[in-house]
């Protein structure tokens, strides 16, 4: 791997003798934010390099150097770059492109939705997208360590380690459901297909025949088994009744009601199968998402060739990419565009700059960023032609228009999918083949948020603790935690415990907060010209100013403007528009969401009130960057000896250079 020097320009190194007995030259994992402990026990000036005369020019920082000791590890690295840019495909590429994204082109104007969307991916998705990614390959680090950057900010890795592990909570919820759904597939007649199963009720209904009903004279004539066209109005679908009443759903957040334990058993394998694809590291789970990542994309082709054969499938992509052109003036729908590229980029959970981490120090991470937003967003829109295909074929089949058959969330996979295979030939091939898919495209995301935690979490144990197991233990312990938290989810009332937590913990408000501060930090604490040159230390080559730009100006100012909307805009949470949740529901939400969002200033105001000295004095330290050794490699080839010193001699220093950066 080709080494870059630095230019002749710059600063080579300081050595401070230290004082006391021990290395002070920390891995990787166990890196502090803070410049090492001088004899009598305070902070180690930044301004001595600047001193001994090796440094020049007023702009350029010190940084403490980490890494070098004797239980620094080696960071292991994709075995190839496919592996890398499959797992950020299965990992962007999920559940919410098969049905968020088509949902909100249906509600927000069909095709016009694009103008936003398209807008927002160049002012918000792609550069952050890349900023997390490049920040992760350039530190070596997971979601915390990787703010070494800038210590004081640290914060902001502890607030996307709370996020990502609430995703992996509530997340791996549809995959069980989708397993449950899959499990059940496997019956030569679909058991939502019927009414004659013992958790219908009387209303339950399989063929609604509302065209018998147009003549106003047959309102009191009965047309289906015991039924009036005037009954009808009240009958219910055995996809909904099987949802309802066979998954449970009870009466409300108050209403916990009993274990469902044939979902709980599901949830039980999902997490299982989850912790063998990840306890071994990215070694294995980038071999895994080569079949995760990709099967998908197989069924959504063999879906979508069956879904434009059936009838009504013209008109719903009609339905699906007519442009309604006076959505452009109404402001919730580019307030939608710009959440659906949070959500469905994965931005500000950690685990994009965990999967970065892992990547060769040289990796062309700009070019992979262009790539992965192009296969996301294509993801997308194919997925919604598929979406809508079957839609409008269902539509057609119950006589009604198909806003009536367009669901967003869970229901859209849970009752408009269902419905569709069971209405189409061979259903149960159907239905076990769109439940695998629908199983893959959590799956992998699931890895790797999973992984992008533990990595995080990793990173905070020092190498002079490592242990032979460190690792699958640490894997084991938070597949654990989640599904212990998950019982509560797999209960009669588990719905309205998801969306609590879908709603609040991950939302749009947390992840939008998040990129704020992201960019704050890496544009105007470190500097943005300043890691637009470590980005073409690593690549060879320097982007395009906009990155610049937007980290700088553009993002910060619509990722606070969407924040503030939301806030001004807040609706109590609801579910299926008709219950609301109790006070107390919302209570929680609002604890979930500021669980995260509270973590980047109160660190902050910790950090500053602990350290000693004037404010300039606090700030000059605590955003003086931290870096591993991996810099010296890279950045001082001179410096390589530097590595095998040895803790208790003489020849043992504290390192303390200058970045050219």
């Amino acid at each position: 791997m080709e080494k870059q020097a630095l230019p002749a320009s710059s600063c080579s190194l300081v050595l401070l003798e230290e004082t006391k007995k021990g290395p002070h030259l920390l891995s990787n994992g166990g890196g502090g934010g803070y410049p090492p402990a001088a004899a009598n026990g305070s902070l180690v000036p930044m301004a001595a390099a600047a001193a001994s005369g090796a440094c020049a020019g007023p702009d350029k920082k010190a940084g403490v150097v980490t890494g070098a000791g004797p239980g620094y590890q080696e960071r292991e690295t994709w075995t190839r770059q496919m592996d890398f840019i499959m797992s950020c495909v299965g990992f962007a590429v999920g559940l919410g492109n098969v049905w968020r994204f088509p949902y909100l082109c249906y509600k927000n104007g069909g095709g016009v939705f694009l103008i936003p969307y398209l807008l927002f991916i160049f002012v918000g998705g792609i550069p952050i997208f890349f900023l997390e990614i490049a920040l992760g390959q350039f530190m070596k680090a997971g979601s915390i360590n990787v703010w070494n950057i800038a210590p004081l900010f640290k914060g902001l890795g502890y607030a996307s380690m709370v996020i990502v592990f609430f995703c992996n909570t509530y997340y791996i919820m549809v995959l069980a459901w989708g397993f449950y759904y899959l499990i059940k597939s496997f019956n030569a007649t679909l058991p939502w297909s019927t009414c004659d199963n013992e958790w219908n009720t009387p209303n339950c209904i399989e063929i609604f025949r509302h065209q018998d009903c147009n003549n106003g004279s047959l309102a009191n004539t009965t047309i289906v088994g015991n039924m009036t066209c005037a009954e009808l109005a009240n009958a219910r679908s055995p996809i909904i009744e099987f949802w309802e009443n066979k998954v449970n759903i009870s009466s409300g957040l108050e209403d916990v009601g009993q274990f469902n334990w044939e979902l709980m058993l599901c949830l039980m394998a999902v997490w299982v199968m989850v912790y063998f694809c990840v306890w071994k590291g990215v070694k294995s789970t980038g071999k895994i998402v080569y079949f995760t990542a990709t099967f998908p994309y197989v069924v959504l082709i063999i879906l979508l060739v069956r879904g434009v054969t059936l009838p009504g499938a013209y008109e719903g992509i009609m339905y699906y990419i007519k442009p309604d052109w006076s959505k452009l003036g109404e402001a919730q729908v580019w307030i939608d565009a710009g959440t659906q590229i949070f959500f469905s980029y994965a931005i500000g959970l950690g685990a994009l700059t965990a999967l970065g981490s892992y990547n060769r120090f040289n990796n062309d991470c700009y070019k992979d960023a262009f790539i992965l937003a192009l296969i996301n967003s294509g993801t997308s829109f194919f997925a919604g032609f598929v979406v809508f295909s079957i839609l409008g074929f269902m539509a057609a089949e119950q006589g009604v228009d198909i806003s009536q058959v367009a669901e967003s969330g869970p229901g859209l996979a849970f009752i408009a999918y269902p419905k569709a295979v069971s209405l189409m030939p061979v259903a149960p091939l159907w239905a076990a083949l769109f439940f695998f898919m629908l199983l893959l495209l959590g799956l992998d995301s699931q890895f790797v948020g999973v992984e992008g935690f533990v990595t995080g979490i990793l990173d905070l144990i020092p190498g002079k603790n490592h242990h032979r197991y460190k690792r699958e233990i640490s894997v084991l312990i938070c597949c654990l935690l989640c599904f212990i938290i998950d019982l509560s989810m797999v209960t009669q009332g588990g719905m309205y415990v998801f969306q609590l937590f879908d709603y609040y913990s991950a939302s749009g408000m947390t992840l939008l907060w998040q990129a704020f501060w992201e960019c704050i930090v890496v544009a105007w604490v470190y500097g943005a010209d300043r890691f637009m040159d470590d980005v073409a230390r690593m690549i060879g080559y320097r982007p395009f100013p906009w990155m610049k730009w937007c980290w700088s100006f553009i993002t910060p100012c619509v990722c606070i403007a969407i924040f503030l909307f939301h806030l001004v805009n807040y609706k109590p949470l609801t579910y299926n528009n008709v219950y609301v949740y109790p006070w107390w529901g919302e209570v929680i939400g609002w604890c979930l969401a500021l669980s995260s969002m509270l973590c980047i200033p109160v660190s902050l105001l910790y950090k500053l009130f602990r350290a000693k000295g004037t404010f300039k004095e606090r700030w000059a330290h605590l955003t003086t960057p931290v870096w591993g050794v991996h810099h010296l490699e890279y950045m001082a080839p001179d410096m390589k000896s530097l590595t095998s010193l040895s803790p208790g001699t003489d020849d043992n220093k504290v390192i303390i250079f200058e970045s050219v950066m």
